[in-house]
């Protein structure tokens, strides 16, 4: 086990939770667009984490492998009948963002919110959460060029949605 220097394993999801709860719940907010479905989907991934602590080998980062779990739990309750009828979000209920990633309004984030699921995870990851493209690669089970490839098709989408809405905007 990697965390010889932990007393159990309760002390070892303890100091995960402390350290990156915070940063799961924000990116589940975002990824399940319903805060009380995100804690659900958080305490899910620390229970997954619990539970598999042996399997961690450390070849990735502990962030990248609560985030891998996480997101394969979102994707999960994403699956469910009763969640593609009862989806929704408030963007008032979002965890406080990190401090350097700061928008005027909410805009750019409900921009982001519409966009293909397969495009606003890989932009969540990497620029909401901000993980490098390697970790967002190993969360998503993807190549690193198919992030790229999806993170640039989603800015091509921001950026032409953007544009429209900043024209349309002005007077």
């Amino acid at each position: 086990m990697l965390w010889e220097d932990q007393l159990d394993s309760r002390s070892v999801i303890d100091r995960l939770m402390e350290q990156y709860g915070t940063s799961l719940l924000r990116m589940s907010v975002l990824y399940l667009k319903d805060a009380d479905l995100a804690q659900d989907a958080v305490q899910e991934t620390f229970l997954k984490a619990y539970r598999h602590l042996n399997d961690y080998r450390g070849e990735s980062s502990e962030k990248t492998w609560l985030t891998t779990i996480c997101v394969n739990t979102c994707r999960d309750m994403l699956r469910t009948a009763w969640f593609r009828h009862h989806s929704r979000i408030d963007i008032d209920t979002l965890p406080e963002r990190p401090v350097d990633f700061v928008l005027p309004d909410n805009t750019v984030i409900n921009e982001v919110m519409r966009l293909p699921v397969k495009y606003r995870e890989a932009v969540l990851l990497r620029y909401y959460e901000g993980l490098k493209l390697k970790e967002v690669a190993s969360a998503l089970q993807l190549s690193e060029g198919k992030v790229r490839s999806r993170l640039s098709k989603a800015n091509s989408i921001l950026r032409n949605r953007l544009k429209e809405w900043y024209y349309d905007e002005e007077p």
